[in-house]
């Protein structure tokens, strides 16, 4: 049996989406336009924000741009890795870089999670509590729920590492997947990873369950203030929790069904994998800008004000 200090010489070999070379090639460009639009998207909305001032003394837009920060992040955890891996025939990635992308997934992951429940926060006390709102949500509370949703993050991954750094590694070395995850890496363990994936369940099973369950009663509790005292100002509310309510369901749903079943795993566990590193953090940009009229004025601010300094260069 191979010892623990060991398991950092392992190669673990990822499957990937496909075998076909053909389909590879096809899944490169599609991944790519996928990637780039991450990219450009996420971007775009940071540098909206930042360069905006009333977008930035804004609570909401504060959060979205750190959203938007942690989406293009999160993007380059796993992305790169699998675009270079479609035009390879072997794939492969070491113990090391296994565990760094665990740690850079989870941290990220968490740090998103608990940030959509902040935004929840914050579009509860705009649309219950109006009058207060300013007072309520200043830029110093801000800083500190920013910083407290880094920081569970940060705990959340080491968690996750410390659950597989310890783990032996002595036979099967294959993953089903396009990167490294905790659910197919402790299924390589050789030894009984009963208690780990108990412990990987009370932590991003739970994690994810438990934040999931609170954004809903939050956006049901908005819904509910809105239809009882519906005016036509209160249809921006309303569309922006359903822009909050989209991005929550394409990031919880499949997070819950990938961390909150041990000792399983299906076929479709790859489509959910896309969806969480891939699909949601493209379609954010696109969910937070084409339903908000705000974002879209700054955007064209920044874009007159951009083409006026190339023009006067």
């Amino acid at each position: 049996m191979r010892k623990e200090n060991d398991s950092m010489m392992i190669d673990f070999v990822l499957l990937g989406l496909s075998s076909s070379w053909e389909m590879q090639l096809f899944l490169f460009l599609l991944f790519l336009v996928f990637y780039l639009a991450i990219v450009l998207g996420n971007l775009l909305i940071v540098v909206t924000v930042w360069a905006d001032a009333h977008l930035l003394q804004s609570p909401m837009y504060y959060f979205l741009g750190h959203l938007s920060f942690i989406d293009l992040c999160l993007s380059c955890v796993t992305v790169p890795k699998m675009l270079g891996d479609f035009l390879e025939q072997g794939k492969t990635i070491s113990f090391l870089g296994c565990l760094t992308q665990i740690y850079f997934l989870h941290f990220l992951g968490a740090s998103e999670m608990f940030l959509l429940t902040v935004m929840a926060y914050d579009r509860y006390v705009a649309i219950c509590n109006p009058l207060h709102y300013l007072a309520l949500m200043n830029r110093h509370l801000c800083l500190q729920l920013v910083f407290a949703c880094w920081c569970g993050g940060f705990i959340h991954s080491v968690t996750q590492v410390m659950l597989v750094i310890q783990l032996p590694f002595c036979g099967p070395n294959e993953l089903d997947n396009f990167y490294c995850d905790v659910p197919q890496v402790i299924k390589l363990a050789c030894m009984d990873t009963y208690v780990v994936e108990v412990l990987m369940v009370s932590n991003s099973g739970l994690l994810s369950l438990i934040c999931f369950l609170v954004l809903l009663v939050s956006y049901a509790v908005i819904v509910i203030t809105l239809r009882t005292h519906f005016r036509q100002g209160q249809r921006k509310a309303l569309s922006t929790c359903v822009s909050h309510l989209i991005v929550v369901n394409l990031i919880f749903v499949p997070c819950v069904f990938i961390y909150l079943r041990p000792f399983c795993s299906f076929s479709v566990d790859k489509v959910f994998s896309t969806f969480y590193t891939v699909i949601t953090p493209m379609l954010n940009p696109l969910i937070y800008t084409l339903r908000n009229s705000d974002m879209k004025t700054a955007m064209q601010k920044l874009r007159k004000k951009t083409c006026g300094i190339l023009l006067s260069c």
